[in-house]
């Protein structure tokens, strides 16, 4: 769907982005990573057009990125931009008009999205005597409204509580399945792990990672194992700083140069085998280690 090669832009002095290098396919949700000030939206204002890049090229579906194609685009940026003097119906209206739809298609979708999310009691309210997350669900319908292939969301879960964020989580999951390609950025890491299949991160204006949600944690597994024994035949060694409860032993251990199933059979010897179970750091764990060894280094 996206294809980035060697992208690189500046102000003055300070660099935003460096031969940035990035792939999205098609019909994923892909997480767009790293802290503030790494460069993912100087990134995401070049795939929008907002801004220009100094060098390198942006593709979508295999076409050089061109104004044509800001139509194809859906963009909920982090900082919401709302006519606060509007109500919810002009307001969608409105954005659906820019977006290219007729007046007819424009008020049959905004009919069916406000029924989705119940909201059709709030039609002819202000934007300005709504909550901040009302208003939040009214940006993420004037995003989608025009049924973009790429779909580009920047914090999209902010000011939302636990119900309405689980209600935008399973509206992005549908519009994947859909075939929609998503670009999530956010600093959420359980979403993330719960709503991309590849990520790429990026600090100091460069990628430090990239691939599947699996690859990378695959790729950070720090072959250890927690493990529970109950039934103790013999003495555990000293050394595995096991800990205790009322029936059984807790700790953890490296494999060591053995195979999973050779450490397992050892474990045997010393009792039951309550719990056998790999380590897998988490998308926040590797965030943080990546951070800070870009940091460090």
């Amino acid at each position: 769907m996206l294809k980035i090669e060697k992208l690189n832009k500046s102000y003055g002095a300070s660099k935003a982005l460096t031969n940035l290098d990035l792939e999205v396919s098609k019909g994923v949700v892909f997480g767009l990573l790293g802290p503030n000030g790494a460069g993912k939206t100087t990134l995401i204002r070049i795939i929008n057009q907002i801004i220009e890049g100094d060098s390198g090229q942006v593709y979508l579906n295999g076409e050089l990125l061109a104004p044509k194609h800001i139509s194809q685009i859906g963009y909920l940026p982090e900082e919401r931009g709302l006519y606060k003097k509007m109500k919810v119906w002009d307001q969608m209206l409105y954005f659906a008009r820019l977006k290219g739809l007729s007046p007819a298609d424009a008020k049959l979708k905004i009919k069916f999205w406000l029924d989705k999310l119940e909201m059709s009691t709030w039609k002819d309210k202000k934007i300005e005597d709504l909550s901040k997350g009302m208003a939040q669900k009214v940006q993420f319908i004037s995003t989608i409204i025009h049924n973009p292939p790429l779909l580009i969301l920047d914090e999209p879960f902010s000011g939302f509580d636990p119900v309405n964020a689980e209600i935008i989580k399973n509206e992005i999951l549908e519009l994947k399945e859909k075939g929609t390609t998503v670009i999530l950025s956010t600093h959420r890491m359980e979403s993330v792990e719960l709503l991309c299949d590849q990520v790429a991160m990026i600090n100091r204006s460069q990628k430090i990672l990239d691939g599947t949600i699996k690859q990378v944690k695959s790729s950070y597994r720090p072959e250890v194992f927690t493990i529970t024994i109950d039934q103790i035949k013999q003495p555990i060694p000293p050394e595995w700083a096991a800990k205790q409860d009322e029936t059984s032993y807790h700790f953890t251990l490296p494999l060591s140069g053995k195979t999973p199933n050779q450490l397992l059979h050892e474990l045997m010897e010393y009792g039951e085998v309550a719990q056998f179970r790999e380590v897998i750091p988490s998308m926040e764990e590797i965030f943080i280690h990546q951070v800070k060894s870009t940091e460090n280094g």
